[in-house]
């Protein structure tokens, strides 16, 4: 029997247990030799040390810093979620560099999408200047409101955020299922540098784009120079530029072999019994009743192994659509079936564009318009549109699959709002992971005021309220904070 040491996943002997699977003959004791291992794959030593590298300083310590096995845990709070006995979803409030390798062991090579919103480096507070030799410590200062400045007047401007970004990022690599693919929103300050570490970290070849999202919609008169009107997403697959379901591709135009007589387009049938998780009648007692099939016949949403589930919509979302013609009934030799039809997306076959103008993903002031009306108060500064998020969602996974949604930068938890809206338009199963540290909000802030103590507080209040705007009322765990063992 396996005894638990209490520690994550040991990501150094993981990567050492491949290599010597597929390459026996370079371990000699136990020991790897890389001199070996280089010449088999047609890499010879020899005196040129005039290689291009990215480099700078503390990096090395950075990557020891990411291998390192973390002793913490994280703890169940039930009481501040929502559904907790059925949820899949989870929010965690703590250090994101600890957190991600607490996720290793559960999550390694699970998530298919990473959506972060990373600190733009503007020189102000930067909460994430990693302490290596005690990173509780750190996680302590910062909790209790003790932040750092990283002014470009200090020397290691760019290092510290580089070495801020590479630790995050080599963990979050671990966690992209082969085919998965990660969002970077980023900035004229460190996109040249990002680029670089991203294909460090993900490969250089699996570089898809550097998409321009137009973040303001008119220039401001109060700057010198030029007026910045955009913001960058970069986008890195884990293994191939293939792997990522892009617009022209996710939608197999074979599947769409009906044709509705009253338009004329294509479409398939879904049903309108609810999949996955959250489908039973137990867990959604509300979606169990009764339609009447064409012939009168009382239909209720059993599943196929005679298990009480649930429809995907109410009954006054069913008699709308009804009304707008997109319910299908279908009489098998298992009875009546209920199909939504699913029309084919023409817009869709066209290939995403790496401009991404306002009118299409919402704005700056869009989306913190939008948090103040949810949250009845200006709480949060520069979130992200829901509207933005969703289109990245899009792009990125399937309605009909249980995909993970990642972000360990989640702010005010635009990414969870994303994915329930979503998931409530297209009746979709995905389910979301977010992390963030615990910044205490300055007293003298509109959040403060409100009665919000930190940005988690924000975070878990707004995936509370925009479940049920949603129309979706969405179960959402919270773990609190990670602790080392005493």
């Amino acid at each position: 029997m396996d005894t638990m040491d209490g520690l994550s996943m040991d990501l150094e002997r993981a990567n050492l247990d491949k290599l010597r699977g597929v390459f026996p003959e370079c371990f000699a004791e136990g020991k790897l030799d890389i001199d070996k291992l280089l010449g088999l794959c047609g890499e010879y030593i020899d005196n040129d040390f005039e290689k291009y590298r990215f480099e700078w300083n503390g990096k090395a310590e950075c990557l020891r810093l990411a291998q390192k096995r973390s002793a913490g845990t994280l703890r169940p709070c039930p009481g501040e979620s929502v559904d907790w006995e059925h949820t899949r979803n989870l929010y965690i409030e703590g250090d994101n560099l600890e957190v991600l390798k607490l996720l290793q062991t559960a999550y390694y090579r699970k998530v298919k999408m990473i959506y972060i919103d990373p600190p733009y480096n503007t020189g102000n507070d930067f909460v994430y200047a990693d302490d290596f030799a005690d990173p509780l410590a750190r996680y302590r200062e910062v909790t209790a409101q003790t932040t750092k400045s990283n002014p470009e007047t200090m020397g290691r401007f760019h290092t510290n955020w580089l070495n801020m970004m590479y630790p995050r990022l080599r963990l979050a690599a671990n966690l992209l299922r082969d085919d998965g693919v990660i969002f970077i929103s980023i900035d004229d300050g460190e996109v040249t540098n990002l680029r670089r570490l991203c294909d460090e970290v993900f490969g250089e070849e699996n570089f898809m784009a550097q998409i321009i999202w137009q973040k303001v919609y008119s220039p401001r008169m109060d700057v010198q120079g030029f007026s910045t009107s955009h913001d960058y997403i970069l986008c890195y697959v884990k293994s191939s530029v293939e792997s990522i379901r892009q617009e022209a591709f996710s939608q197999n135009s074979a599947q769409f072999n009906f044709v509705d007589s009253s338009n004329g387009k294509k479409y398939r049938r879904r049903s309108i019994r609810k999949e996955g998780s959250h489908s039973t009648r137990s867990e959604r007692p509300n979606l169990w009743f009764a339609l009447s099939a064409p012939d009168g016949t009382q239909v209720y949403p059993y599943k196929p192994d005679g298990t009480e589930g649930c429809w995907r919509w109410s009954m006054d979302t069913y008699i709308e659509n009804e009304k707008q013609g997109i319910v299908e009934w279908v009489k098998t030799e298992n009875g009546w079936q209920a199909y939504a039809k699913q029309y084919l997306d023409t817009e869709a076959v066209k290939p995403p564009e790496t401009l991404w103008l306002h009118q299409e993903v919402g704005h700056n002031h869009s989306a913190a318009e939008s948090i103040k009306k949810l949250l009845d108060g200006k709480v949060f500064d520069s979130p992200k549109p829901v509207e933005l998020i969703m289109k990245i969602i899009k792009l990125a996974t399937y309605s009909d699959t249980n995909d993970i949604i990642l972000d360990f930068f989640s702010g005010s938890a635009t990414t969870a709002h994303a994915v329930m809206q979503l998931n409530a338009e297209d009746g979709g199963n995905r389910r979301f992971i977010l992390v963030q540290l615990p910044e205490v909000c300055d007293e003298k802030s509109e959040a403060a005021k409100a009665g919000y103590a930190n940005i988690c507080e924000i975070g878990k209040e707004r995936i509370r309220r925009a479940g049920r705007t949603s129309g979706r009322e969405t179960p959402a765990s919270v773990c609190s904070s990670w602790t080392a063992p005493t």
